[in-house]
């Protein structure tokens, strides 16, 4: 439980965030966001305890099947994107949210500057401090990008985050299970992709899909595999 070593400071609001489909062709990215307010070490201790038996751990270390597990045992359901909810704890409340930066954004902004403003916005969406008692862990090894404006909390990257702290692993959970429900939904559309086996992910099968029909209106057209195929005729 890394959040232990790395929080030292209270009391505080700890922000959580990981994103979900860096590497699809198709789709948007997915981030997950959790908040919570710690008002001393005991309390954040008692928090851990309470979600390490849950099975939390990095999404793509379970299948859908145990990834759901967690969501139950914990009350979780899927809401729409930039929807609130929210856990409570012996009076300790993890508020959570699921943030989509469209296949659109990608194509525009390139997908590791879709995927930090995701996580960023997303954090700035749940903090209720926006200040020097805010510690948001993020999963990799950037910090978030602000432009000109200076970050306004303590920003700690962590590698593999999702691996080791159970606040990044929920919110892993939480993007990964959005992200593939809305994939399935996208297979009703364009059921000649596949997307509901491989999520937008370039499989064989997919990226034999783009070569038939021709990318769809979700594909990204700057990526590898689609782009040589823009422009084509309609075939979709």
């Amino acid at each position: 439980m890394i959040e232990l070593k790395l929080i030292e400071k209270f009391p505080c609001e700890i922000l959580a965030v990981d994103e979900v489909g860096r590497g699809p062709l198709g789709g948007p990215v997915v981030v997950g966001a959790v908040r919570v307010w710690i008002e001393n070490q005991e309390q954040l201790k008692n928090l851990l305890k309470f979600l390490k038996p849950k099975g939390i751990k990095d999404s793509k270390k379970l299948t859908s099947e145990g990834r759901l597990k967690v969501l139950k045992r914990l009350s979780i359901e899927m809401l729409t994107y930039r929807e609130k909810g929210i856990l409570n704890f012996k009076g300790i409340e993890v508020h959570f949210v699921t943030w989509e930066m469209c296949h659109e954004t990608i194509d525009r902004e390139n997908i590791l500057a879709a995927s930090l403003r995701g996580m960023r916005e997303s954090g700035e969406f749940l903090s209720q401090a926006q200040n020097s008692q805010t510690t948001i862990l993020i999963d990799g090894h950037m910090k978030l990008r602000w432009g000109k404006r200076k970050s306004p909390w303590h920003e700690i990257p962590i590698i593999k985050g999702d691996s080791k702290s159970l606040l990044i692993g929920l919110a892993s959970i939480i993007a990964k299970e959005k992200r593939d429900a809305h994939m399935k939904e996208m297979h009703e559309i364009y059921p000649q992709y596949g997307f509901n086996t491989h999520f937008g992910y370039p499989t064989a099968f997919h990226r034999k899909a783009i070569e038939v029909h021709g990318p769809s209106p979700i594909h990204r057209k700057t990526f590898k595999g689609v782009k040589e195929f823009v422009g084509a005729s309609d075939r979709t």
